[in-house]
């Protein structure tokens, strides 16, 4: 892949568009959701961005972050990075499928009603596992066309929203009634919002010339995403739409008023993209997981099989079936589990940052993070926003059949299964030498 594939690709499994977003606007009002958006890529988005493209540049490898955690803190940590990872990826991935039936339901409600949504869902982890055997720049390319495709309704929708804001100049309510639970669940949707940064260097080997399009890749796909988040809002805004009891799905009504059935049913039809586009970029992100893990002799030996083009066919087979399984699992509260463990094995990503400075202090970093003090101060953000998180989610609960278990607690339950599963690990010794860093990694 190249600069623009990577950046597509990593747009999809960062955000997929504004999709997603209503409920911190239904939360917040629109000043204070936009000010939520600014501020989050600041606090949380940047420093990630960063951290990995230091770290990307410095060592290309496949299995990215699982790979830089083991090298710099050892082979225990590093699968508990990659169990982590994996762990909320099953209650993440479901997710995807869903989102995409769900808007393809807009169009009639009859296609996926019972149990054709679930057909439907399957035949969308079958597809994009298939089109993951054709390799990362397939992904990849498939992303640009599918992020054009989506993105179109809303840049009509934005240049619609700023015409009749100028030219109509309706009442803008940019502030609303609100209250802290409602401000909190907006914070905590727009980190979900913003996770998954890191899921683009697992594929690090897959990329020309890594050392350089990694930097440049994570600051473009970050001002990306910013973009797409707060121009149609404040479109929106200009335009006199009403926030309240803005809710998932309500952008086809508010691009209907504004444009029309006809934008309506674009903007639903990229929902439908948008859907699939996530679930096909996080295969291909978190299938090279298991192979790295099974490279290092953490999990069996075939699961590194590759393919001809290299993509590792049995580990996107294995993780496509655990997806499918999870599809209809009657899990609430996916937020909070997927903040807790994904947020946890980040800052061990920033604690590998600092660790490996200090103790490879000559490895060579094509792009560096600036000094030793700011690479230690990278993490205090997203550290900040994570005690904030479990602090505002501390109340969630998760349904499991007819009984309730704490968000929290469960998301702990699933952590702790990282080290009893390491138990029946056998890591190879000296692995983590065998790593190409950037002086010694081909494109």
């Amino acid at each position: 892949m190249h600069l623009l594939p990577l950046v597509a690709a990593t747009f999809f499994m960062v955000s997929g568009g504004p999709y997603a977003i209503e409920d911190i606007l239904g939360g917040a009002g629109f000043s204070r959701a936009i000010l939520i958006l600014l501020l989050l890529p600041i606090v949380w988005s940047l420093p990630t961005a960063l951290m990995i493209g230091e770290l990307a540049s410095a060592i290309p490898a496949d299995g990215g972050f699982y790979i830089w955690v083991r090298r710099a803190l050892g082979p225990f940590w590093g699968y508990q990075e990659g169990w982590l990872s994996l762990s909320a990826s099953v209650f993440d991935m479901a997710i995807y499928p869903a989102f995409a039936v769900e808007y393809l339901g807009k169009f009639n409600p009859a296609l996926t009603v019972g149990w054709r949504g679930w057909a439907w869902s399957l035949t969308i982890v079958a597809l994009c596992c298939i089109w993951n055997l054709w390799g990362a720049p397939a992904v990849g390319d498939g992303s640009m066309w599918m992020s054009l495709l989506l993105l179109s309704p809303f840049v009509i929708f934005v240049a619609l929203g700023f015409w009749h804001g100028f030219t109509l100049q309706p009442a803008v309510q940019w502030s609303g009634p609100t209250s802290s639970t409602a401000l909190s669940t907006a914070v905590l949707v727009a980190m979900w919002n913003y996770m998954g940064w890191d899921n683009a260097s697992t594929v690090a080997q897959e990329v020309h010339n890594p050392q350089q399009v990694y930097p440049r890749a994570m600051i473009v796909s970050t001002v990306l995403v910013t973009t797409t988040y707060i121009l149609p809002l404040a479109a929106m805004a200009l335009a006199g739409l009403a926030v309240s009891n803005f809710e998932t799905g309500d952008w086809i009504s508010a691009a209907a008023q504004i444009g029309g059935p006809w934008l309506g049913w674009a903007v639903a039809a990229g929902g439908v993209i948008t859907g699939v586009g996530m679930f096909n970029a996080l295969v291909m992100s978190y299938s090279r997981l298991p192979m790295a893990m099974a490279e290092d002799r953490m999990l069996p030996r075939i699961v590194a099989c590759r393919n001809r083009r290299g993509v590792p066919w049995v580990s996107v087979i294995l993780c496509g079936l655990a997806w499918a399984l999870a599809l209809k699992l009657p899990f609430e509260k996916l937020i909070t589990i997927d903040i807790v463990l994904y947020g946890t094995s980040l800052l061990l990503e920033f604690v590998a940052l600092v660790v490996l400075r200090l103790r490879e202090p000559g490895l060579a970093r094509p792009f560096k993070a600036g000094n030793l003090t700011c690479a230690c101060v990278l993490g205090v953000g997203p550290a900040a926003l994570m005690v904030y998180a479990l602090y505002a989610s501390r109340a969630d609960e998760v349904k499991l059949g007819g009984s309730s278990i704490s968000a929290l607690l469960f998301s702990l339950l699933v952590a702790l299964l990282g080290p009893l599963l390491y138990r029946f690990a056998t890591p190879r010794a000296g692995r983590s030498k065998e790593i190409p860093a950037a002086a010694t990694a081909t494109e």
